[in-house]
C-alpha cells in the first residue's frame, strides 16, 4: 500500500519557503537520505531558475575553485549547495557574495546550503554567515506527514523515505542496514574522524539496546574498553551527524534532587530496530525494548512539532518523581507528558509526584489510539498524531 505514495507533503515545506523570502541564505540540515535534495528539487520546480552543485561530485566542486567569480555569474539564480559541509572554506565567500548582492538589491533567497551534520555546518556558517542565514531541520518524516494507518508502518520502518516506502518489511530492513553501514565505512571517515567502523558499531549498537536510558558515559567505556572522553567523543559524533538526541534533565527550583544525566535517543525508531536485527511488527512487539522504542517514536515527533522556542527536556527525582517529556512553550506554560504503548495504561504514581512539585499548566499521557479524553486528577489521554497536530497548530 505504501509503498504507491509518489509524494509525501512535507510539513517543513511552506516554512523554507517563507525563509528564503526573508533571508539571503537558509540552511537546511538533516541526516543523509532524509529528503533534504528531493525537497529542494519541488522548491526549484516552483521558481524560474535554480543552480544546483553537489559538493561531493568532483565535478561540482571543481566549478568552486574560485567561487566568487563562478557563482557571480547566477545571481539571477537560487543556488542549491547539497553536502555543504564538505567544503567549509566556502562560506567566508559565500558573506562576500551576499554582501555585495544588498548592494544591488539582492536581498534575499540567494543560496539554499544543505548539510547531513549539523556541529561543523553551525559552527562555520555561524561565524561567517551571522546575521544573514536562518537555520531549518529536515527529519525524515514524521506521523503527521505520513497517512494514519501507516503509523505502526513508520514506527517500525522508520522515517527515512526508502526505508519507509520499501515494498515489504524485508526491503526496509537491508535498505537501514546498507545506511548504517554506508555511515560507518564511508562518511564519517570522510570528516576526518578515525573510529574503528566496527567499535562504532558496537557503540551505537549499544546506544539501541539502553534507547532513552540514563547516559552512562563509564559503563559505555568499560563496554568498549575506551576512556570515557573517548564515549563522549563517539556521542557527539552522533548527535552532529543528527543521528542520535540527547535529552537533557529538567533544571527546576522545587528543592528536589534530581538526576543530572543526559537521557540518549537513537532519533529513528528504523535505525534502532536494524541495530537490534528486529526486521517487523511481530518481532518488535516481543521484544525487551519495544517500550523504549516507542517513547523514542514519541519523543522525536513532539520535539519535531513543538515551536521552535520550546524548552524541553525530562524529568527525574531521586524520590521517583518522573515526566517523561516536559515541553516550555512559549505563551502555552509547561507541558508535562507520560508516554505509553498501552491503549488503557495510566499515569504512574511518579508522574503525579513531579506535576505536583511542577504544576504544569497541561498533564498529558499520549498513547497510540487516535481519541482524546480525561482520566481525572487533570490528565488527558490523546492520541500521539492529534498532539503533534496540537503542537504544530502553536508555530
Amino acid at each position: 500500500m505504501f509503498h504507491n505514495l509518489q509524494m509525501i507533503t512535507r510539513q517543513l515545506y511552506p516554512h523554507l519557503v517563507e525563509h528564503l523570502a526573508q533571508f539571503p541564505a537558509v540552511a537546511l540540515l538533516g541526516p543523509r537520505q532524509a529528503g533534504k535534495t528531493t525537497l529542494a528539487e519541488v522548491l526549484c520546480s516552483q521558481r524560474e531558475s535554480c543552480l544546483y552543485l553537489d559538493l561531493e561530485s568532483p565535478t561540482d566542486r571543481n566549478k568552486l575553485l574560485d567561487p566568487e567569480a563562478y557563482l557571480s555569474q547566477h545571481e539571477d539564480k537560487l543556488v542549491i549547495l547539497d553536502e555543504v559541509q564538505r567544503l567549509p572554506e566556502l562560506f567566508q565567500p559565500l558573506r562576500s557574495l551576499i554582501d555585495r548582492g544588498r548592494k544591488k538589491g539582492l536581498h534575499h533567497g540567494r543560496f539554499l546550503l544543505l548539510g547531513s551534520a549539523s556541529g561543523d555546518l553551525l559552527r562555520q556558517s555561524g561565524e561567517s554567515l551571522a546575521g544573514r542565514i536562518a537555520y531549518l531541520e529536515l527529519p525524515p518524516f514524521q506521523v503527521i506527514e505520513t497517512p494514519p494507518a501507516a503509523q505502526d508502518v513508520l514506527w517500525v520502518r522508520g522515517g527515512f523515505p526508502t526505508s519507509f516506502l520499501a515494498a515489504n518489511d524485508r526491503q526496509s530492513v537491508v535498505w537501514r542496514q546498507n545506511l548504517i553501514s554506508t555511515y560507518l565505512e564511508r562518511d564519517i571517515p570522510s570528516y576526518g574522524t578515525r573510529i574503528p567502523a566496527e567499535t562504532l558499531r558496537r557503540f551505537w549498537t549499544m546506544l539501541a539496546h539502553n534507547q532513552g536510558g540514563m547516559l552512562n558515559v563509564s559503563q559505555l567505556g568499560k563496554n568498549l574498553m575506551v576512556d570515557t572522553k573517548t564515549v563522549s567523543r563517539y556521542l557527539d559524533l552522533l548527535v552532529d551527524l543528527l543521528l542520535v538526541r540527547r535529552v537533557l534533565p529538567w533544571h527546576s527550583n522545587v528543592g528536589k534532587r534530581l538526576v543530572k544525566s543526559p537521557k540518549v535517543y537513537i532519533r529513528d525508531s528504523g535505525l534502532v530496530h536494524a541495530l537490534l536485527g528486529i526486521h517487523d511488527a511481530d518481532t518488535l512487539l516481543g521484544h525487551p525494548v519495544v517500550g523504549n522504542s516507542w517513547e523514542g517514536f514519541c519523543m522525536e515527533n513532539l520535539l519535531n512539532a513543538a515551536p521552535f522556542n520550546t524548552t524541553s527536556g525530562f524529568y527525574r527525582s531521586s524520590a521517583g518523581a518522573e515526566v517523561d517529556l516536559l515541553l516550555d512553550i512559549a505563551g502555552q506554560g509547561l507541558w508535562a507528558i507520560e508516554i505509553k504503548r498501552s491503549a488503557t495504561a495510566k499515569p504512574r504514581r511518579g508522574f503525579y509526584q513531579a506535576c505536583e512539585d511542577l504544576q504544569p499548566a497541561k498533564r498529558l499521557l499520549v498513547y497510540p489510539g487516535n481519541e482524546r479524553y480525561p482520566i481525572g486528577e487533570g490528565v488527558e489521554v490523546v492520541g500521539l498524531r492529534l498532539l503533534v497536530e496540537q503542537l504544530q497548530q502553536l508555530v
